[in-house]
């Protein structure tokens, strides 16, 4: 027994030896792949040394004498701080993610590798780095060095047991390619299934589901569309549906987020010394780290105002430019412009001129897949028939010029004319571009590529059956639709309709939001006469529920009309009405989730009809509209258009706010169902899905509740949301501010892992520019 005792005690500090041993094992490989942050640093290529500073949050400065080695060195920082998460984006354009990650991400890679976008970049180079092509190169270099300095790999290619590609020239481009995919629908899916929808369903059924506004449109240019005009009975009853086709439909995306952004700004009129000033919001999917990458870039330059490139922002990991920000003489932000930058084509049977491609998709873990798309002059074939018949897609991002880097010469803009210079240059998913610069000037652009559709294509690019005479386009970015100095001293855009008449008709409708949030913005802009910095944060961080205060009325309308007990408990449960997307509101809850319920239900019953005809062919669309359908029909209730089978619209609402009681109490008393509870951020390490729920949470921020929602200047979701926000003017920038979500660094040991992210959370105000050096790291050139 002794000797068995003696054993096991053996055993158990051999096991706690190896133990320990494999855990020391594991941190000096993770610290490996942590960047070096002070000291001196030898680089090839430099021309002379570079510092490279970092505040507390991680926020880089590069000083450097030239702009070749500016480059390269923010090529170093990008590669240190964020290499996986850049090698994701250029894979996600060229469809190359099964190569990391293995057959789960087949299907995926499927959908973008159809469009070759990596075989057209390489064949295109030159039109995509233009006079860039220099600096393109200097950065590139500067990236993979950094990759190289590393001890160790990045970590995340030791979980998945893969080695990181180098970085190629053409790898930048698909990095701006992949903000195409992102920003638009490579499928163009909602056109098609509109076409199809429009070829089965009745004209007043297809009216109602196409209809393009409401009352809350907030356009620059001209007024709003409102609700839909509601049919009689002889142009569309519900009622002489069969049962079957008044069934099962899914109701499609009649709800949906919208990548976007807000941006707006006020000219010098409306400030107290003449200062002008943009604010921008980018609403994107959330990660951490971050998308994003905050850095000031400082060199001289006999072409910039005053000799000298200061420019300050976020950088977009991937491309050596800043892609908003501020440079000191003019200030610029996006939001998605939501243009119709996709047409289809159809495809008969017997077509001519069709080339075929083998594309092979490698797969971690096994065989190479292959894909064979089959191409005709308007693009590949998204939709094959067993005849061969089919649809070709033509989209902006797969034609030369789509990502032109000319756009990284904002940094040198001195004032608006300069800055629309290079706007007609640039190439860069369409954008609505707010600009305002030093002299107090404001001015919306329309910037990007758009289609340059010929005459005899149909208006707003339905295509699938336009005649011979609409013929391949190119893409353009020049000539575009601009309000400089406007009458209100106010731009305001929020991804809804900007245009009218003639330059709506040919810029087109690729799914503009509902107007909800840009009209609160535009509403918040006109209240006052004076303006500073703070008060466009203000109007960022603005979580009033407006749109939903009429649902919260609508709903108390119905529980407090009955005596059922369901709804009594939710007439309790709502008595208050906070107004705000507020984390502890149990009536913001309960209504926005009144109202998403209604727009399932209304939906299916709009869309039955299509979805019996079609069949297999029936296609979900994409209806950002639909407040401007529902409201009418639930205020109207006209019979003829109920939903079956509902046999009143009073039944329609009373079921409706009884499932969504029993959905609520199914999770435990109602009075503790808090918007937070269900707004609750879920911003994580790509990565992290593939760990176990104990590793899980290391790589994601805390789990806070988030106030704001998606109809409201406050776009803050579980994971996604405002990517960035910043409020800046132009020589102004030690005034402003900023936030950003996620952190700085992808190492969750990094000192920058989150940093900032709190400020993000609670909308405390942070500087715009860099704050206090902590860290100096300088670059020396290898003699």
């Amino acid at each position: 027994m002794r000797r068995m005792r003696h054993w096991l005690k053996r055993l158990v500090w051999g096991a706690l030896i190896l133990t320990l041993a494999a855990v020391l094992m594991v941190w000096w490989l993770l610290r490996g792949s942590l960047p070096r942050l002070e000291g001196e640093q030898a680089m090839t290529g430099l021309a002379a040394p570079v510092s490279i500073t970092r505040d507390a949050l991680g926020v880089v400065t590069i000083e450097a004498r030239t702009q070749a080695d500016a480059m390269r060195a923010l090529g170093l920082v990008h590669a240190q701080e964020r290499y996986f998460e850049m090698d994701l984006m250029r894979r996600t354009a060229a469809g190359e993610l099964a190569e990391l990650f293995g057959p789960a991400a087949i299907e995926m890679d499927k959908r973008m590798r159809v469009h070759r976008l990596r075989a057209r970049t390489e064949a295109h180079l030159e039109v995509a780095t233009g006079s860039s092509a220099a600096a393109l190169q200097a950065y590139v270099d500067g990236i993979n060095q950094g990759v190289a300095d590393l001890r160790v790999r990045p970590w995340p290619y030791l979980l998945l047991r893969q080695t990181p590609a180098p970085w190629r020239t053409e790898d930048s481009v698909l990095t701006g390619l992949a903000m195409y995919a992102d920003l638009q629908d490579p499928t163009n899916q909602n056109e098609l299934a509109m076409a199809r929808i429009r070829a089965v369903v009745p004209p007043a059924l297809y009216a109602l589901l196409s209809h393009e506004g409401s009352e809350w449109d907030a356009p620059l240019f001209g007024g709003a569309r409102g609700n839909a005009p509601l049919p009689d009975a002889t142009a569309l009853d519900l009622r002489r549906l069969d049962a079957a086709q008044a069934t099962g439909a899914a109701a499609g995306h009649l709800d949906p987020d919208v990548l976007g952004s807000n941006n707006f700004a006020v000219s010098g009129a409306l400030t107290t010394d003449g200062r002008a000033i943009v604010a921008d919001d980018m609403h994107l999917g959330l990660r951490a780290p971050n998308l994003w990458f905050r850095v000031r870039l400082r060199y001289p330059d006999p072409q910039a105002p005053d000799g000298r490139v200061d420019v300050s922002g976020f950088s977009l990991p991937g491309l050596p430019a800043i892609v908003v920000g501020s440079n000191g003489h003019v200030a610029w932000g996006f939001t998605n412009s939501y243009i119709d930058t996709a047409d289809f084509r159809s495809v008969p049977a017997d077509a001519q001129g069709i080339t075929t491609h083998e594309e092979r998709i490698r797969v971690a873990g096994q065989a190479p897949v292959t894909l064979r798309v089959r191409e005709t002059a308007w693009g590949p074939v998204l939709h094959e028939r067993p005849d061969g018949s089919g649809e070709a897609l033509r989209w902006t991002a797969q034609l030369p010029g789509a990502v032109r880097l000319d756009f990284a010469e904002m940094a040198r803009a001195r004032d608006l004319d300069q800055a629309f210079q290079v706007a007609d240059r640039s190439g860069i998913p369409a954008q609505n571009l707010i600009i305002a610069d030093r002299n107090g000037r404001i001015a919306w652009r329309l910037i990007g590529t758009r289609p340059g559709r010929a005459a005899g294509c149909p208006p707003n690019g339905n295509t699938i059956t336009a005649p011979a005479s609409c013929t391949p386009w190119a893409i353009r970015s020049d000539g575009a639709p601009a309000l400089i100095d406007p009458p209100t001293h106010r731009l305001w855009t929020a991804n809804g309709r900007v245009l009218e008449g003639d330059a709506l008709a040919i810029a087109g409708n690729g799914g503009y939001d509902l107007g909800a949030r840009g009209r609160q913005i535009r509403d918040g802009l006109m209240a006052k006469e004076r303006f500073t910095e703070a008060d466009l944060l203000a109007i960022q961080l603005d979580d009033r529920a407006l749109l939903l205060t009429r649902w919260w009325h609508l709903l108390r309308e119905v529980v407090t009309a009955s005596d059922d007990p369901a709804l009594q408990r939710l007439e309790v449960a709502t008595r208050q009405w906070e107004g705000h997307a507020a984390v502890d509101s149990v009536s913001y809850r309960i209504t926005r989730g009144f109202r998403g319920m209604l727009i399932d239900r209304v939906g299916e019953g709009l869309l039955a009809p299509a979805k019996a005809q079609l069949g297999e062919a029936y296609l979900e669309p994409r209806l950002g509209q639909f407040e401007g359908v529902l409201w009418p029909l639930v205020s109207e209730r006209p019979a003829h258009l109920l939903p079956p089978p509902y046999a009143s619209w009073t039944a329609l609402l009373t079921d409706t706010a009884k499932a969504l009681e029993a959905d609520l109490s199914s999770q435990g008393p109602l009075e503790a169902r808090t918007w937070g509870e269900r707004n609750t951020a879920a911003i994580c390490h790509p990565v992290s899905r593939a760990l176990p729920n104990v590793a899980r949470r290391w790589l994601c921020m805390p789990g806070d509740p988030l106030p704001g929602d998606r109809d409201m200047p406050r776009v803050q979701g579980p994971a996604f949301g405002a990517s960035q926000r910043m409020v800046v003017s132009p020589g102004h920038e030690a005034e402003g501010w900023i936030h950003m979500p996620g952190g700085q660094s992808g190492h969750p040991l990094s000192p920058f892992w989150g940093a900032g992210h709190d400020a993000w959370v609670k909308g405390t105000p942070t500087p715009f520019l860099p704050g206090k050096t902590a860290y100096t790291l300088t670059l020396v050139p290898v003699e």
